[in-house]
């Protein structure tokens, strides 16, 4: 293993420990995500609050990168909207350790589910559509 790692643009850089401060050209090359998106999702999500120092340069802590990992996970594979992560921050249904957190479905707003939901949920109105209109056929 070795002491170096190399970053997006082929430049070695020092391996650094677990707890580090890391800067956001980092995070975008760790997390494969562009530097203004995680800039935007600082305006979306107040819980991501890197440190700021002289000229506005970003340090982001172990547990904002931690985050940014399930927002990026929630929203690029699972399908969440931003409004719907969101609200998950807000009732602190994000946990770090597990797969897509549990809502009650007499919570769940069907602009904030994921796609795979909302296609479902359409699929089975249509049913419901068909299977009314069989019944009103005698």
């Amino acid at each position: 293993m070795s002491d170096e790692q190399v970053d997006a643009d082929g430049r070695a850089r020092p391996r650094k420990a677990p707890t580090a401060f890391r800067t956001i050209s980092e995070v975008a090359d760790d997390l494969q995500i562009p530097q203004h998106v995680l800039r935007f999702w600082e305006t979306k999500f107040p819980q991501l609050k890197p440190l700021k120092r002289g000229g506005g340069r970003r340090y982001y802590r172990p547990e904002d990168i931690a985050l940014l990992k399930r927002v990026s996970d929630l929203l690029y594979t699972q399908g969440y909207t931003i409004k719907g992560v969101q609200r998950l921050l807000r009732e602190g249904g994000i946990e770090e350790a597990g797969g897509a957190p549990e809502l009650p479905l007499g919570d769940l707003d069907e602009a904030d589910a994921p796609e795979p939901v909302r296609e479902a949920l359409d699929a089975l109105e249509r049913l419901a559509h068909e299977l009314r209109a069989l019944a009103a056929r005698g």
